[in-house]
């Protein structure tokens, strides 16, 4: 069943909460403190995962050798809120921010929540909720998920992610193979050596209108979950995010960083746990 969501709602974070109101009335020495949980190297790093499409969760590369994307937004926001400059540690994929979540690369990010993920990081109020789907390539007869799963099908998904786990659990039939890019299978899939990609239905939409004569399917298999999260055993860090991202909902911070990323249309949808 699709999971349910609540728009401009998160679930309490009261430990959360009350620890930074311990902070403040503590001053100066707490904050320092909270910044060399969360900024040990002098600036606040930001970990992204790069596609050509972008998105609430994903983020691009711009012509002049910079970033843009919600997360890119976010995190300028939340290192201007710690008085620390910002530097974005790029990634291929959700998966390999997940990987390196404890070898001290990055201090926070903003990626897809799963329960596999949250032995590895500690996840704050979510986001975004997603449809997961498929699309298939150009010429391809199949028009539903009961078409697409057939054996010799071959299912691409980005390698490591949420929705490659949704996709392998949802298809008993069609392969699914894992790759490391977006740019990858999208390159896959316009010389038609993919029969069809599984990602959120936001970035197949944007895809379906560079490859002319694909199919974004109607159904959708999986709802993936977006939050903040930062590396496990870093109560000050994700006290810190929760709060943040609480506020950035309802003070508009949310709002203009997807007004600024081409979602004007796309509505905020939170969850609660």
């Amino acid at each position: 069943m699709p999971v349910p969501f609540m728009s401009v709602q998160f679930v309490p974070y009261l430990a959360g909460f009350a620890m930074m109101a311990a902070m403040m009335a503590a001053g100066p020495a707490s904050a320092d403190a909270l910044k060399d949980e969360i900024a040990a190297t002098g600036r606040l790093r930001v970990a992204i995962a790069i596609s050509p499409a972008g998105g609430a969760f994903w983020s691009t590369k711009t012509e002049q050798g910079g970033y843009a994307g919600v997360p890119v937004d976010l995190g300028k926001v939340m290192a201007a809120q710690l008085g620390v400059p910002v530097e974005y540690v790029a990634y291929q994929n959700s998966g390999q921010i997940t990987d390196s979540a404890g070898k001290g690369n990055w201090d926070v990010t903003f990626l897809p929540k799963d329960p596999e993920r949250e032995n590895k990081m500690s996840f704050g109020p979510i986001y975004e909720v997603a449809d997961a789907t498929y699309i298939v390539k150009a010429g391809s007869p199949v028009t539903n998920f009961a078409m697409l799963d057939q054996p010799g099908i071959k299912v691409a998904a980005v390698n490591n992610t949420t929705t490659m786990r949704g996709a392998v659990a949802h298809l008993k039939n069609a392969k699914v193979t894992g790759y490391q890019t977006y740019d990858e299978i999208f390159g896959l899939l316009g010389s038609g050596e993919v029969d069809a990609f599984a990602l959120s239905r936001d970035q197949l939409n944007a895809m379906a209108k560079k490859i002319p004569g694909t199919r974004v399917l109607d159904e959708t298999f999986k709802q993936t979950v977006t939050a903040v999260a930062v590396p496990l055993n870093h109560p000050q860090s994700l006290a810190f995010a929760a709060k943040f991202m609480t506020d950035a909902t309802t003070d508009g911070t949310l709002r203009k960083a997807y007004d600024n990323n081409g979602l004007k249309d796309t509505p905020i949808r939170t969850q609660t746990r």
